[in-house]
């Protein structure tokens, strides 16, 4: 299931409205995607389609390289109404009985698919280069992946001038990449991740994390965690770091150090065990526009459409067609590009979310073991 990580991920009271909105801010003035090859077709209508959005230079982005696109192509105006989380209030107007929006962006998918919150996605409406560049496991019946947001290993280039490190082994290598070392504080999975490859796991043996993985990557985490000079909780904090030599070597957000790279910022990446999830968009059953609602979620994963979300926001969706509509320059640094995306370890959210025998999460679970082994 390509989900983000986000039950641990909110757990860090990070806003995902800072985190996007810092990333989008420089991105803005990226080249805008013509749609003049867009004519009023199939997906032309009237009235408008309520979006939920994260605000600030990201909604900004989105607008400008999709919602205007899709209005002038379809005649269908976009109202998009901002929040941080969308679970709790998608939840709220199903109990109150009014569903005010068509579509959400949804991190927990599980648990509202399963109260049957959701519509069918109507893939009749997609083209052909749609369905072919985004995988089968981001079409679900219900939802669709709309951007992509990674946790990959980056290096202050200026500590390592004969070269830096490549993967996770290397994080660990702290003979030959000597230097201080960042990782995220509050999200254990991917930490956990991190540290079964750099034990010699493979990217496609990782998930599901059983008891004895988690045993084995926390065993692997002691080695490093006296050299981990600081744990980042913020998502500009790690590139900071690194600019500023505090760090020679830490986990970083993708969207955020590719702010931070087209600033100037001396860092380099290494996609080799990337830690990717997928936020799901999703068209709320009972909201007043569900036909619009099926057409821009049709429109927006257009390729050339798909690659004007990921210059106006910096965090691709998984149609892979995008790329050909990209500047070249922009794809070293993104994880949908054909170099990264075979390198990262898609994060397994539905065994996140599912219970075990106690009743709690498996996420619950690995946090409980994590915060134990933190404090010790």
């Amino acid at each position: 299931m390509m989900k983000w990580d986000s039950s641990n991920y909110s757990r860090s009271r990070l806003s995902r409205r800072s985190l996007l909105q810092s990333t989008a801010a420089t991105l803005l003035t990226a080249p805008f995607i013509s749609t003049s090859a867009l004519a009023q077709d199939k997906l032309a209508g009237s009235g408008e389609v309520v979006v939920f959005s994260y605000g600030g230079t990201f909604t900004e982005g989105v607008r400008k390289h999709v919602y205007e696109p899709f209005t002038k192509a379809t005649g269908i105006k976009v109202i998009d109404v901002v929040g941080d989380f969308a679970e709790s209030q998608v939840k709220a107007m199903n109990q109150a009985g009014r569903i005010d929006w068509d579509i959400a962006y949804i991190d927990n998918y599980q648990q509202l698919h399963d109260a049957g919150m959701f519509v069918p996605i109507d893939y009749s409406l997609w083209e052909q280069e749609s369905l072919e560049g985004t995988p089968m496991q981001a079409r679900l019946n219900d939802a669709v992946a709309i951007f992509g947001v990674a946790m990959l290993l980056a290096y202050d280039h200026r500590a390592f001038p004969k070269g830096g490190p490549q993967n996770w082994a290397d994080f660990w290598d702290v003979k030959n990449f000597p230097g201080p070392r960042g990782l995220f504080a509050p999200n254990a999975p991917r930490n956990i991740v991190f540290a079964l490859l750099a034990d010699g796991v493979a990217n496609k043996d990782i998930w599901p994390l059983t008891d004895d993985k988690i045993d084995r990557g926390l065993a692997k985490l002691s080695e490093i965690k006296p050299h981990i000079t600081k744990w980042w909780t913020a998502g500009g904090e790690a590139p900071q770091l690194l600019t500023n030599r505090e760090y020679a070597i830490s986990s970083v957000y993708d969207g955020r150090v590719l702010s931070a790279i087209r600033q100037g910022a001396p860092i380099k990446l290494a996609w080799d065990g990337a830690a990717l999830g997928y936020v799901n968009a999703a068209i709320l059953k009972g909201g007043p526009n569900t036909q619009n609602a099926q057409k821009l979620i049709a429109f927006l994963n257009r390729a050339p459409i798909a690659a004007g979300w990921t210059q106006g926001t910096g965090y691709p969706g998984p149609n892979a067609n995008q790329v050909k509509y990209l500047p070249p320059e922009m794809l070293p640094l993104i994880n949908i590009s054909p170099e990264n995306a075979p390198k990262c370890v898609m994060t397994d959210s539905a065994w996140l979310e599912a219970k075990r025998p106690d009743g709690k999460t498996n996420s619950e679970y690995i946090q409980e073991r994590w915060l134990a082994w933190r404090a010790r």
